[in-house]
């Protein structure tokens, strides 16, 4: 199984059937504890924080997409950052990039600050601005490639032979691209976290994160941790996750070839200002991306021109296929306002430095017929 494509390794998997009844579905195994035959004996399960085999067969499902040593389930995407962040100490240091999901922000500036773990923040398409922002306590790389919201890549690999130089870690939050498009163990990351929320999920109808480590020693760490801080996701929410998967591969080339039609809709649009989907010739991220991932994504951010209304356009949006929502990677097409909500917790002064300003809008291109959400998005534009 080990040659077999991605389109079929969504759906089978080491995990894929139950041991017990051969069922092709992997049951919900509803249950907080387990019997056991006698004491201080080696027992496979005990408790499900601790391991639950609905969701151990979801662990190994990531675990076997992204190529790595262990697969973690969470309660949501922000629970397994912050699993992930306990791995370090009061007075380490991390390097993230300035363009970072608002909820990354937040969880390092107003929670683990407190505990003296500082983050230090550089320009992620600049390679030596990487290298040059390395302090002696500095303990890991953290990035999202592409990163949310302005989708600039960045090279994993040469970052990863950057930490890897300085024998620190390079964490990779792969949740705009999945597997199914980009890998980034394969390039060198030593972690790597989704919000499966999202795409991993595809339907809006659950909240999970997943995390995948690289090698024996950083999964018996995260297992520690795991297990002891206890957001473990569910083992109903573990099955639609799996249930989600399945079908990631047909949903993102749907998504795929949506967002890349948009996006050239959208460049020809005199309401827009700019375009970033680094999916496009012309984008300034397109050779990296093309080179470590399968294509540009589903995700297409732009910003209207100074004279439209960034206010009626997302008012539009009420009458069509695409929803005003937090949120993206579900079938349905989504729009957002980052400066207000998904980034509202970074402050004005950087949202401004950094280019996620009023007029920008975040697309989460759905599965829907691309004629449907190309009329509804012109409807938008004409209304700002």
């Amino acid at each position: 199984m080990d040659d077999m494509h991605m389109e079929s390794r969504v759906i089978h998997y080491a995990g894929s059937e139950d041991e017990i009844t051969g069922s092709v579905n992997v049951p919900i195994y509803q249950t907080a504890t387990y019997r056991q035959d006698h004491i201080r004996g080696d027992v496979k399960w005990e408790y499900s924080r601790t391991g639950n085999p609905t969701r151990a067969a979801l662990e190994e499902l990531i675990r076997e997409l992204e190529g790595g040593d262990a697969g973690f389930a969470f309660s949501s995407g922000m629970a397994a950052i912050s699993t992930v962040l306990a791995l370090f100490q009061s007075g380490d240091r991390i390097l993230l990039p300035h363009t970072v999901y608002g909820g990354t922000y937040r969880v390092f500036e107003k929670v683990f600050k407190q505990f003296g773990l500082q983050a230090d923040y550089v320009d992620a398409s600049d390679l030596q601005a990487w290298e040059d922002a390395l302090t002696s306590g500095t303990k890991a790389i953290y990035l999202e490639s592409p990163a949310n919201p302005l989708l600039s890549v960045t090279d994993i690999k040469a970052v990863a032979q950057i930490a890897h130089r300085h024998h620190i870690l390079l964490i990779v939050d792969n949740t705009f691209m999945t597997p199914y498009l980009q890998r980034p163990i394969l390039l060198g990351a030593d972690i790597v976290l989704h919000s499966a929320t999202k795409y991993l999920g595809g339907h809006s109808d659950l909240v999970a994160g997943l995390v995948v480590t690289a090698d024996r020693g950083l999964s018996e760490r995260i297992a520690f941790l795991h297990n002891a801080i206890g957001a473990v996701l569910g083992p109903f929410d573990s099955y639609l996750l799996i249930r989600g998967i399945k079908t990631l591969a047909v949903r993102m080339d749907r998504h795929t070839e949506n967002a890349l039609h948009l996006a050239k809709f959208l460049q020809e649009r005199s309401e827009v200002a700019a375009v970033y989907y680094p999916g496009l010739e012309s984008d300034d991220n397109y050779e990296i991306q093309s080179r470590q991932a399968k294509n540009g994504g589903a995700m297409v951010s732009f910003v209207l021109r100074e004279d439209k209304d960034p206010a009626r356009f997302f008012q539009a949006a009420k009458d069509g296929v695409i929803a005003l929502a937090e949120s993206l990677g579900g079938v349905e097409s989504l729009v957002c306002h980052p400066s207000s909500m998904t980034h509202a917790s970074i402050p004005e002064t950087i949202r401004k430095a950094v280019g996620i300003s009023e007029n920008l809008v975040r697309l989460s291109v759905g599965i829907e017929n691309v004629k449907d959400i190309e009329a509804h998005l012109g409807r938008m534009l004409d209304q700002a």
